[in-house]
């Protein structure tokens, strides 16, 4: 299963730095999980401090779960230690399901 998730973060320097260090780290993580990082992207039109990923759970995996699952782990604590999350305003996730010519299923 497909899923779209966008960050937005409070200011350029908060973006920055979690998208450098921290989510670099997450790549390293989610596979202990089940998930595959596909892509991760910057948002730059009209200010926004976003942070857009794409990422692939396991069909059997129910995605609530295993997020829940992510962040309790002492990995992602790891992953996450010298961030303050306050920094993070907003977070979307969006289940997309392929089409079936799509390159990324």
């Amino acid at each position: 299963m497909l899923q779209l998730r966008i960050y937005t973060l409070r200011s350029p320097e908060a973006l920055r730095q979690y998208a450098t260090v921290h989510w670099a780290r997450h790549i390293e993580t989610f596979p202990t999980f089940g998930v595959t990082t596909h892509a991760v992207w910057i948002e730059r039109s009209g200010g926004a401090n976003r942070l857009v990923a794409l990422i692939n759970y396991l069909p059997s995996a129910d995605p609530e779960q295993v997020t829940r699952q992510v962040m309790a782990s002492p990995e992602f604590a790891a992953d996450m230690a010298g961030f303050d999350t306050a920094e993070i305003v907003d977070v979307q996730s969006i289940v997309l399901e392929p089409t079936s010519f799509s390159p990324i299923s």
